[in-house]
């Protein structure tokens, strides 16, 4: 039995979430294809040393939701396929549940946990707005897709082949017409970063946002609100993490002047550190912070920025 992972590019590149899944794959089974649309033999490369044996290239002009259904579902069928895996993100929401009609698969989504082998698979997923967690045994197939940062990359060496798919798109009904990726001065996408500083309403308003592009700059960060900073104009929506924004797992969340409400958490409460700065010694982020300090953004976020520019800069 064997694995498909879909991967996922930007801008030409491969995203660190398509090399995450194809090391999973290699976890559970012995046989892992990669299906790359539009991409390039370096981010074949990339994919073979995660732990891609086949890497099978595809092209299409354009992205849609039933094109990328269609090609991974022939694709599936020609290699027998049990387990297909997908980013969970815009695109792999958009077209992983058609993928499942389509194979006859169940539908397992925003997994932040793979074990088990690849006939009798145990995943992880939040719940209840992450205050909790259900553990899921599934049989194959399956359609899943998995949190971006949720997962370790593991080096790989084997055989590497590529392949050339001729598979179609089929009749295509809705095209993706505009993209907006404006991020309003973070230079990363949320998703897929693995540092995020968020400000909250402690910051006081929208012209402290600097301090922390500061901070994100030295970084290699993305920029995050919560909601309370976005309702009041401070900065786009595109920015919000929680329930109502987006869900984010970075390998460091530093939450500066955000209390932590319940919608907050959930959208960043699988962070595996967060770091809280606040005045308020009970504010609920707290009980969720790996490190809190318990003093003034204004003077820790600068000092925080001075130090990270003698270590990394």
């Amino acid at each position: 039995m064997s694995v498909l992972v879909v991967a996922e590019l930007k801008e030409g590149e491969l995203k660190k979430v398509s090399k995450e899944l194809v090391s999973v794959a290699r976890k559970i089974s012995d046989k892992v294809y990669a299906l790359l649309i539009n991409g390039n033999d370096d981010n074949a490369s990339e994919l073979f040393t995660a732990g891609a044996d086949i890497v099978i290239k595809n092209s299409v002009s354009e992205y849609s939701p039933e094109g990328y259904a269609n090609i991974t579902e022939t694709i599936a069928r020609e290699k027998g396929v049990s387990v297909i895996l997908i980013p969970h993100g815009i695109r792999g929401k958009d077209f992983a549940g058609r993928l499942a009609v389509q194979y006859k698969a169940s539908l397992l989504a925003d997994i932040v946990e793979i074990s088990g082998s690849i006939d009798s698979l145990e995943l992880r997923k939040p719940i209840y707005s992450g205050k909790a967690y259900a553990n899921i045994k599934v049989a194959s197939p399956a359609v899943i897709t998995v949190r971006p940062n949720s997962q370790d990359i593991i080096s790989h060496s084997g055989p590497e082949t590529i392949e050339a798919s001729n598979a179609e798109e089929g009749t295509v009904r809705a095209r993706l017409s505009e993209e907006d990726v404006s991020s309003g001065g973070s230079k990363l996408q949320l998703t897929d970063a693995s540092i995020i500083v968020s400000g909250g309403r402690g910051i006081k308003g929208p012209e402290t946002w600097p301090l922390l592009q500061s901070l994100c700059d030295i970084l290699g960060a993305a920029l995050g609100a919560s909601r309370a900073a976005v309702d009041a104009g401070w900065i786009a929506h595109s920015h919000q993490v929680g329930q109502t924004g987006k869900t984010v797992s970075p390998n460091c969340y530093i939450a500066c002047g955000i209390s932590g409400a319940v919608q907050h958490l959930a959208g960043m409460g699988s962070s595996k550190v967060i770091v809280a700065i606040n005045k308020d010694a009970e504010a609920p982020i707290f009980k969720v912070a790996t490190y809190g300090i318990v003093d003034d953004l204004f003077v820790m976020v600068p000092a925080l920025t001075d130090e990270c520019k003698k270590v990394l800069a």
